[in-house]
């Protein structure tokens, strides 16, 4: 279905892929993992074509179809199920030919091809894939712009796998699902009778929903059988592995060497030190074991504050004036940090208490021409060059990054900076609203 051949691919002096080789058999199902920041998004648009490889190639299978999670939301007039079948040209192609037709043989043609891509059923399979997605049967008629950005991402999701390309690519589709909808998720991939590259940070939907992890490391890819635990072990032994081959080598080579070193300048033993020396010229070395460390989140210790640090009485919350919204996590996430102001009831705080808030919708106002280095600055504009720097690595920012544009860094590692500039006046609570959307496996374990 697909080989990769010797990819190369840099990114503001950053190289993501170095000449590194894979082949996809058509029908498996792949889990697309690696560090925040390792450059998988960058692979799925490499595959799909919005980016042109510096070296080495990518082959699809000829006449095989293709569809990616799109990540803007839809929006507009139209409803969720039209949205929904809209999203298959081919289909909609077909039937307006098939009003304004003429010839019996093209019509013929038409009704075939129809058949053939289940068209009549189209709706049906359409509704229980939204259904699947967490929508009422009532909803499906109602227009996009009556949802929010969350609930239209997931119509997005809907259309993508509506359509059941030869090659389907989702990036992080979990994202915006609450636990039922990614029990369905789940079950469905699994179920999904072509190919599949899946990015995504669920432990779960990578032990449930794919056959195969490429796990992407050190501008290397490499295939594993089975799902995410499974790798997990397979790349531990061979690690482990790795590292016995290389201590061997260490003690052959000292054993070889001592010799050479004692025997090269005596007569009777000089032929031989010179045959070991050859030897030692002709070993291949094998590579020292380096992992990749995840590192820690580090937030800053706060001063202690007696509780209660808030206290509500019949408070009442909400949008807009006199429409109070009675439940709903991210409303009262945002009233305890202060971006909501109660309506009704009363709110105390602590006289001293500082609060984080971290929501995924704060990704969008991160400056992408800004580094890590002036977005903490902007926050703590009288702390000294070395204690900012000190405070972002404490959240994965080390020398290389914390002068990288926002616009050069992942998804995971832009949450990374969210969650370093929540903390940045040490908190004595931290509101976090989804924060481990973005994250690794390892980072939010």
């Amino acid at each position: 279905m697909l080989r990769i051949n010797q990819l190369v691919y840099r990114i503001a002096g950053r190289t993501l892929f170095d000449d590194t080789s894979v082949h996809l058999p058509a029908g498996h199902r792949i889990g697309l993992v690696g560090r925040n920041g390792s450059g998988k998004s960058t692979l799925l648009h490499l595959v799909e074509g919005g980016l042109q490889a510096d070296g080495g190639s990518l082959e699809r299978r000829a006449g095989s179809r293709l569809a990616s999670l799109a990540q803007e939301a839809p929006s507009g007039p139209s409803s969720l199920i039209d949205t929904v079948l809209a999203a298959d040209l081919e289909r909609n192609a077909l039937l307006d030919e098939a009003e304004s037709a003429l010839d019996p043989g093209r019509i013929a043609e038409i009704h075939t091809r129809l058949a053939d891509i289940g068209a009549h059923t189209a709706a049906a399979r359409a509704a229980a894939i939204l259904a699947g997605l967490g929508f009422t049967q009532a909803e499906l008629a109602r227009p996009l712009d009556d949802f929010s950005g969350g609930w239209r991402m997931r119509v997005a999701l809907a259309a993508t796998l509506f359509l059941e390309p030869d090659l389907l690519l989702l990036d992080e589709p979990t994202n915006h699902l609450d636990l039922e909808a990614v029990l369905w998720l789940e079950n469905h991939l699994a179920g999904y009778p072509h190919t599949v590259i899946v990015v995504s940070h669920e432990r779960d939907l990578l032990n449930r929903a794919v056959d195969h992890i490429l796990h992407l490391e050190k501008q290397k890819l490499t295939l594993y059988r089975g799902g995410y635990d499974a790798f997990e072990r397979t790349r531990r032994l061979r690690l482990e592995g790795q590292t016995k081959a290389r201590q061997r080598e260490l003690r052959q080579r000292r054993h070889i060497q001592a010799f050479v070193d004692r025997f090269r300048y005596k007569a009777t033993k000089a032929r031989q030190a010179q045959s070991r020396m050859k030897m030692l010229e002709r070993m291949e070395p094998i590579a020292a074991v380096m992992e990749e460390r995840t590192v820690p989140l580090s937030f800053p210790e706060p001063k202690e504050a007696a509780p209660p640090l808030v206290s509500l009485s019949g408070v009442s919350v909400g949008y807009a004036p006199g429409q109070p919204v009675l439940s709903g996590k991210s409303t009262f996430a945002k009233l305890l940090a202060g971006r909501l102001q109660a309506e009704a009831g009363k709110l105390t705080r602590h006289r001293q208490l500082a609060v984080g808030y971290f929501a995924q919708h704060q990704l969008e106002e991160l400056s992408a021409a800004a580094t890590p280095l002036a977005h903490l600055g902007r926050f703590m504009p009288k702390a000294p060059d070395e204690l900012l720097r000190t405070r972002l690595g404490g959240f994965g920012f080390g020398v290389d990054k914390a002068q990288v544009a926002v616009a050069q860094l992942s998804g995971g590692e832009k949450a990374r900076l969210l969650l370093a500039l929540a903390s940045h006046a040490a908190p004595q609570l931290l509101v976090l609203d989804e924060p481990s959307n973005h994250l690794d496996v390892d980072s939010r374990e």
